[in-house]
């Protein structure tokens, strides 16, 4: 690719529902621009927490939602979560997005498919890996944050509503005003619970522990695990033990769950309820933003448990969120206008290739 060639992102609306985070911010568009190289379509959107009008300031042309279908051929199709439900047709463009089917959840050959038919490319964001193979941009920190955040709040509901519904949630403006509601609920019922954070010392672990520390909950009250301690394999009954479970448990048995326990509320950011390998086995359906929880069935009728498995938790913050992400996404994308031979984006589109290729040989 000659480097006088223009490289052409072009931002489309989401349409997951309640979905309000975006792959570029506005700041990462200004930054892109301004290096050169670059030109930035960004699709209207009445969701996005960023305005049109912040992309349209800095420089990015705005056009109607939805457009990307008729979008140049060689512009690069920008997303996070996946495509609009109930469409088969071929897709032509590159796409960068998150699209979850490369661990053969639910429908994946139908999406690979559409790639397939349409010889198009997948970017998919979950495999944009560095050397080492760690991931060059994640929401990982966010959704431990606020799945903490998801995770304490239910707890308090149960203290403070029990037996009811637990309500909508809606986006923040920042994280500040999530804490204070934290802890004005954790200040109403007079104690803190107890909460455990298994990978503790990854990017989601490390995003819930912040949250915990933020919302006042005593370091003696959030219990860190990591490789170190479940190195001996499960399943382990300190899980029981707490009030909390956050991050990607494959340590839970049904028996742990019918017997008695402390434990009264599961928080899961994994969110593989399709893959034949889902760490959590005990269910088998995300849950959404107004039914957050899903009432886990248990012989121990005494002691509710409540499990939480949004794929979107992020977009509670989506402002800090989107900013974080796309800054830590920067680096990479200035790499595109050398992606064919720019090692994170080869290694990706050789991922892509073998998962297509792999369709054919595997159920």
């Amino acid at each position: 690719m000659s480097s006088t060639t223009t490289t052409h992102l072009w931002l489309r609306e989401e349409t997951k529902p309640m979905e309000h985070r975006a792959a570029l911010s506005p700041d990462v568009c200004k930054k892109l621009l301004a290096h050169g190289g670059f030109s930035i379509t960004v699709e209207e959107s009445k969701e996005r927490t960023f305005a049109d009008s912040e992309y349209a300031d800095v420089g990015c042309t705005v056009v109607p939602g939805g457009s990307w279908r008729n979008a140049p051929a060689d512009a690069i199709i920008t997303g996070l979560k996946e495509l609009p439900e109930n469409d088969t047709t071929p897709l032509s463009h590159t796409h960068v997005m998150f699209a979850h089917c490369y661990k053969r959840q639910g429908g994946w050959k139908d999406v690979l498919g559409r790639f397939a038919a349409g010889n198009g490319l997948l970017y998919d964001l979950e495999f944009l890996n560095d050397e080492s193979g760690r991931r060059v941009a994640a929401f990982g920190f966010y959704a431990g944050f606020t799945g903490a955040a998801v995770g304490i709040d239910a707890w308090c509901h149960q203290q403070l509503h029990a037996g009811e519904k637990y309500p909508l949630i809606t986006p923040y403006p920042n994280e500040d005003v999530l804490i204070a509601e934290t802890k004005a609920k954790l200040a109403k019922i007079g104690k803190t619970p107890k909460i455990m954070v298994m990978g503790a010392l990854g990017r989601c672990g490390s995003g819930a522990v912040s949250y915990a520390r933020k919302a006042g909950i005593p370091e003696d009250n959030i219990v860190k695990w990591d490789m170190a301690e479940t190195a001996k394999g499960g399943p382990f009954q300190e899980i029981m033990d707490v009030d909390i479970f956050s991050q990607i448990p494959p340590f839970v048995t049904q028996q742990q769950i019918d017997a008695d326990r402390n434990l009264s509320v599961i928080v899961d950011v994994s969110c593989d309820t399709t893959n034949p390998f889902n760490p959590i086995p005990i269910y088998s359906v995300n849950t959404t933003f107004d039914n957050a929880l899903l009432d886990i069935k248990s012989s121990n009728t005494a002691k509710p448990l409540q499990l939480c498995s949004i794929d979107h938790l992020p977009t509670m913050l989506p402002r800090e969120a989107s900013n974080q992400f796309a800054l830590d996404l920067l680096p990479t994308l200035l790499q595109l206008p050398t992606r064919q031979t720019a090692p994170v984006w080869t290694r990706a589109e050789k991922l892509f290739h073998e998962k297509v290729e792999s369709m054919a040989t595997t159920d």
